[in-house]
């Protein structure tokens, strides 16, 4: 039999891998919450090229596109209770 030769590769492990683990170093928490356990899920149909301004608009801002556009409609449909202040 012939002796194996060690692999190398996407399965081999970092030397260092506290580092491997920590990701980058500005990464900044989302600013917007994530929405309640018992919230409700809205589908709507958009154009493709809608779709990509809306996945780019986000990429640029740094959150997803579900977190841009709840802020967005927060913004135009705030609730009755923030209002009233």
């Amino acid at each position: 039999m012939t002796a194996r030769t060690p692999r190398t590769g996407f399965a081999s492990r970092p030397a260092a891998a506290e580092a491997w683990i920590a990701g980058p170093e500005d990464a900044t928490p989302p600013t917007t919450p994530s929405p309640p356990v018992n919230s409700a899920r809205l589908t709507i149909d958009v154009t493709p090229h809608l779709r990509r301004r809306l996945k780019l608009a986000a990429l640029q801002r740094g959150v997803s596109v579900a977190d841009m556009l709840r802020e967005l409609l927060h913004r135009e449909y705030p609730d009755d209770r923030e209002t009233t202040s």
